[in-house]
């Protein structure tokens, strides 16, 4: 098995440290998925810029959450679904909703819910039949602007799960409590 390097601010590539400063100042620690990427700038740093325009966007700290979390499962990401189901709680969403993206089922809150069924369904088909889907985010009163903007979540995820899946990133203890085997 290749392995990666979970860098620091002292071994990572000058072209990387300046995002890594960000995420330390951010979370106040350097997270083991992004320490990992910053082995390439390119995607450290296409990484912390657009989690900064996801962050900047138009949805609220839960429905990111959702999204993040979702995408996670979806990826079957371990590390990413760990760190982002203790996000998910950390911001105040229902314990039962993270356990039900956990599970791969909709949480109970219906605007979460439209948003964790069109962000599984555009990762699992690859945004190839995603209407239905796409409809009812639409009705459950989001813009079809915000379609493109949970694009960029996918993004995001996608450079973090397939970094941490593929060089079997350690989960932080911080987010143990939160592991997962997959459902």
């Amino acid at each position: 098995m290749q392995t990666f390097r979970i860098h620091t601010l002292e071994t990572a590539p000058d072209g990387s440290k300046q995002s890594l400063q960000g995420l330390q100042k951010n979370f106040g620690f350097i997270p083991n998925a992004a320490a990992t990427m910053a082995g390439s700038p390119a995607l450290i740093n296409s990484f912390v810029a657009a989690f900064g325009h996801l962050h900047g966007g138009s949805f609220t700290d839960a429905e990111k959450q959702t999204l993040l979390l979702t995408n996670a499962v979806a990826l079957n990401c371990a590390w990413t679904v760990a760190f982002h189901s203790t996000m998910a709680l950390k911001v105040g969403m229902a314990a039962s909703d993270v356990a039900s993206i956990r599970n791969r089922q909709a949480p109970a809150d219906s605007k979460l819910a439209a948003i964790s069924a069109l962000a599984r369904a555009l990762v699992e088909r690859k945004g190839h039949g995603a209407e239905a889907e796409i409809a009812k985010f639409v009705a459950a009163g989001y813009a079809q602007a915000q379609v493109l903007e949970l694009v960029t979540g996918i993004a995001i995820s996608t450079m973090a799960g397939l970094t941490a899946t593929m060089a079997n990133t350690p989960v932080e203890d911080l987010f143990k409590a939160q592991s997962w085997s997959g459902a």
